[in-house]
């Protein structure tokens, strides 16, 4: 942990009495409705600004113009099959973006709402892959109060009514409600999960209003946080001296955003629930024949809240009851007449008509009185579907079932629950936020950041196999693979009956096993079942999971398989370069999540798919995945079995792809513990690193770049042997042999630690310069750059417990010059790190991509300069984030925080995987011991070097778990071992 202050002299907190006054804080502090010390902050009226996307120069367009032509030409092809192309820059969404985003509502995994700063609700995702921005105006909370007498009346949406388009339903739609939220008064506070919006005497003078929103996100529980639910809280306090009747109103259209909006059938009905719960379902069908949604809004009656409901009013003048008849009648009555619970269904809407329903909650509050009313929203649509067929059942389906009803179960269960949640989420955070050495602009953007995995298009299924939909799909399917090439998937595990590791291949359909350990069939050793019992007894010693009750609690290691997006305009699931930053939050936060992401790269590095791709940066044809190469990503439109959406390059001949799936394996398999896991992937790992033994040309030991983006970074070339990719394959050199010496393998060991040995030496001696490494050894013209992610193999050393790749002051000089350049040379550190810098102190202006910022790369290397001892440089670097990004005075990007940024602040890629990074400082910061300890740190200089250790054959000749049970691995979850 670090010592000392952290704090810097920049503003980098707003003290919520600077927005609210001290007199309102004290009377809010009950039933945790006060914002906390440390959050986002805005005020109501607070105008969103329009954000600026990023353009290219004419040179860069010029080189990309070949590609520019491909890429537009597959996009429509896409489209004439009525599918999205994953990177598509010719199409912008109507609703261009804004600075005007919050904290997203709901779990993990079954599509997310977002909830603007004031108060709109947005950026639908219930569809995977799909992403509607425009807001939904009906969706809204209103307040209605009336003093003893009637003397005193104050009605108004929650919410500033300054929006476009407001005004285009005419006056018997959302325009004749009252948008007297001036928002001058009334502020915004966001800590994910939460957001807090304090309404200091608005539209009352004399009332309080604190609207909590909740969602389940809780740390290390798996059934909690996949649930698609909310609520919201409202403590009231009266002021006055009068009693007030206060009703709130919620208000929602039966949509999910985009083309189903207005496609008609979507019917209402109320429900009465237990406990008190009670509202309106909302049975959205939608368009294109997707799954459909139910949704479910409601309030919790009580002993001094009425509840009431409106199961189905219009926007437009033909409707039966209109958005105006809505408005009257609450100002008139403050609820709904109870004989609405007695209808059923509504008729089902017309193509073009808008059905919304409204919940009421009415209570009287007595003078310096005070009040709570909870509502809740969820939403259920149990079935995920891809675009080419496959469907699946969510993941919170394991606890709710499939049925449209569960989405009033979902309401009751968070209406009933919050307060558990509130607790654990509180127990998670708390640590963070009263720690005084780390800044506080630190503290609350660190938890922020995690809105991604949420609102980035996250799905989350439960393990059960492809749902069989219709006949007419299996057939469409049978005809497309007739079609399709060869498809070669291999399968290694360990055969417990016949002793054995096995890999099992399939080839179009036909199954075959080969055995890959020392052992054949017949050459059974019984120590094996012991040794397995071993394992077993240290994978039950798994991550301690905090349990909200007994009930709520899942034991269950299955948990189910996820995805997520690179970002919304980038639309490939678990895209895996990417997923090195972003992984530290899973890791940390969702461990098991994180392990069942890496099974299905494993899986996926010993399978080869034949089928031919047209890649479109050169216009040349090879096939989607080849045996022994990390995919890219997990597909798009059939995940898990059609990977590699991304087409611009090969990515089988990336260089960073292989060395990333090897550090992240051993970062988690040293911090978890998990010895099922290991062995699990270890041939994988090993197939990973034979793999790259194709890019060492001159046996030097070291790969080297082909001339082409063969990297993360895919417009920027790199020749020959390049600081950011060597770097990654020397720390991958050292956590393989690391990971072979903890699982037994010792030939492998040796195998890995003679090309470490050989190719470091070789790698300082063609890159460093006396003060940092080059960008590559070629000669272009930005060759010597300093580049910002040169040290991120160290970064993952550090991060596993590795020992260091370099020496010391080698280390700090590199990063000590990529402070000095990258970061304080750009708007004196205020915009974040350049990916690139030349030597004299101009930007690296070779393409695109050189001359950004990319945020996810500034956590990464502020994570480095944390491990290397440079606090004060590291949060130096990553505050110019969070002030371009977050701060008031930054370009907006609060909850959507993009890829990139260029130094002129227009932005590429909106709501990116990669700022999750943030949470590998945050590993730095408190560096957990380990379940697993890697070996000391000269243990590289002690594994011995036999005279085969470079035969192909190593590793083919030893079983690991037979290996492993004879050196004694598995007898301590603690190793020490260096075998």
């Amino acid at each position: 942990m670090v010592s000392g202050t952290l704090f810097h002299c920049r503003k980098s907190s707003w003290p919520p009495e600077e927005y609210i006054t001290r007199a309102t804080l004290q009377l809010l502090d009950y039933d945790s409705a006060t914002p906390p010390q440390h959050a986002w902050r805005r005020k109501l009226n607070t105008h969103p600004s329009k954000l600026k996307e990023f353009s290219i120069t004419f040179m860069e367009a010029m080189k990309m113009i070949r590609l520019g032509l491909r890429l537009w030409s597959y996009v429509r092809e896409e489209a004439s099959h009525g599918r999205k192309a994953p990177i598509d820059p010719f199409t912008r969404e109507s609703c261009r973006p804004s600075a005007s985003q919050g904290v997203p509502l709901g779990g993990m995994g079954s599509g997310s709402i977002s909830r603007g700063f004031r108060g709109e609700f947005r950026q639908f995702q219930i569809i995977p892959g799909s992403c509607d921005a425009s807001p939904v105006m009906a969706n809204q909370f209103s307040i209605f109060v009336s003093r003893d007498g009637g003397n005193k009346k104050y009605a108004s949406v929650l919410a500033p009514g300054h929006h476009d388009g407001l005004w285009k339903s005419g006056g018997e739609g959302l325009s004749s409600w009252g948008w007297n939220l001036d928002g001058q008064h009334s502020t915004y506070h966001a800590l994910f999960p939460r957001s807090w919006t304090i309404y200091d005497g608005e539209p009352d003078p004399e009332l309080k209003v604190s609207c909590r929103q909740i969602s389940p996100f809780i740390p290390h529980n798996y059934r909690e946080s996949s649930l698609p639910a909310a609520v919201f809280v409202y403590t009231l306090v009266n002021t006055g001296k009068e009693r007030a009747k206060v009703s709130l109103m919620f208000t929602w259209a039966n949509s999910i955003g985009g083309i189903s909006h207005l496609s008609g059938d979507h019917i209402n009905e109320p429900f009465i629930g237990e406990d008190g719960v009670s509202g309106v379902l909302l049975h959205h069908r939608t368009a294109k024949e997707n799954p459909p949604v139910t949704y479910a809004v409601a309030a919790c009656e009580t002993q001094n809240v009425s509840v009431s409901v409106l199961p189905c009013f219009g926007l437009s003048e033909g409707s039966h009851v209109t958005a105006k008849d809505v408005w009257a009648k609450m100002e008139q009555d403050g609820q709904f007449d109870r004989e609405n619970f007695n209808k059923g269904p509504s008729m089902p809407s017309s193509p073009g008509d808008t059905h919304c329903a409204a919940v009421s909650a009415s209570a009287w509050v007595e003078p310096h009185g005070k009040c709570t009313i909870a509502f809740s929203l969820a939403w259920s649509s149990p079935k995920v579907r891809f675009m080419k067929g496959k469907a699946y059942h969510r993941r919170y389906t394991k606890y709710f079932g499939t049925s449209e009803g569960a989405a009033s179960s979902l309401v009751h269960h968070a209406l009933t629950n919050y307060k558990l949640w509130e607790g654990e989420i509180e127990k998670w955070q708390n640590p963070i936020l009263q720690d005084d050495r780390l800044p506080d602009w630190y503290k609350f953007t660190l938890f922020n950041e995690l809105y991604f995995l949420v609102a980035g298009g996250t799905v989350w299924i439960d393990s059960a196999p492809p749902i069989v939909e219709s006949q007419n799909i299996r057939d469409n399917f049978k005809k497309k693979n007739k079609k399709n090439k060869k498809i070669k998937k291999t399968v290694v595990k360990v055969d417990k009956r016949k002793g054995a590791t096995v890999e099992q291949t399939t080839m179009n359909g036909s199954v075959n096993d080969s055995y890959v350990g020392s052992e054949s069939p017949e050459d059974t050793n019984s120590d094996l079942d012991d040794d397995d019992e071993k394992v077993n007894q240290i994978t039950k010693k798994s991550h301690p999971s905090d349990k909200l009750s007994a009930s709520m609690h899942d034991d269950d290691d299955d948990v189910g398989r996820f995805l997520y997006l690179e970002g919304i305009e980038y639309i490939m699931w678990c895209t895996y370069d990417v997923h090195f930053y972003a992984s530290f939050a899973l890791l940390e936060l969702f461990p098991k999540i994180e392990l069942s992401i890496q099974r299905e790269f494993a899986k996926a590095v010993l399978c080869e798919d034949g089928r031919k791709v047209k890649f479109l940066a050169e216009g040349n044809i090879g096939i989607r995945k080849a045996r022994g190469a990390v995919p890219h990503d997990l597909g798009i439109h059939d995940p898990w079995h059609e990977m590699n959406a991304y087409n611009i390059h090969d990515t089988s001949k990336w260089k960073d792809l292989n060395p990333k799936f090897v550090l992240q394996v051993y970062r988690d398999f040293a911090a978890t513990g998990d010895f099922s896991f290991g062995a699990e992937v270890w041939p994988a790992v090993c197939a990973a690193i034979d793999y790259m033994e194709q890019f060492d040309r001159d046996n030097d030991g070291l790969i080297e770049n082909d001339g082409f983006p063969d990297q993360t970074y895919d417009t920027w070339t790199v020749h020959g042997i390049s600081a950011y990719c060597g770097c990654l394959w020397l720390a991958a050199l050292q956590a393989a042999a690391a990971m072979a010496i903890q699982l037994g393998d010792s030939a492998f060991a040796e195998k890995c630690k003679a090309k470490f040995v050989k190719a470091k030496p070789v790698f300082e001696a063609k890159l460093w310069n006396g003060s940092y490494f080059n960008y590559d050894c070629g000669s272009s013209s930005n060759s010597k750059s300093i580049q910002t992610d040169q040290l991120a193999g160290q970064w993952y050393a550090a991060a596993s417990g590795l020992p260091d790749l370099f020496d010391n002051s080698k280390i700090q000089s590199a990063l000590q010059k990529v402070f000095d350049f990258n970061v304080m040379k750009i708007q004196g550190g205020r915009m974040g790190a350049v990916n690139g810098m030349y030597p004299n102190g101009k930007v690296d202006d070779t393409c695109m991509q050189s001359r950004e910022i990319w945020t996810g790369v500034t956590y990464g290397a502020a994570a480095t300069m944390i491990h290397a001892g440079m606090e004060q440089q590291a949060f130096t670097t990553a505050q110019g984030i969070f002030t371009a990004g977050w701060s008031e005075e930054g370009f907006g990007y609060s909850f959507q925080t993009p890829e990139a940024w260029a130094t002129d602040g227009h932005f590429r890629s909106l709501l990116y995987m990669r700022p999750l990074a943030i949470w590998g400082m945050q590993r730095a910061l408190s560096m957990p011991k380990a379940s697993l300890e890697a070996p000391k740190l000269n243990f590289m200089d002690r594994i011995h070097i036999s005279s085969h250790h470079g035969t192909p054959n190593s590793r083919g000749e030893t079983g690991v778990r037979k290996i492993a049970g004879k050196a004694g691995c598995f007898g301590n979850p603690v190793l020490h071992c260096a075998c």
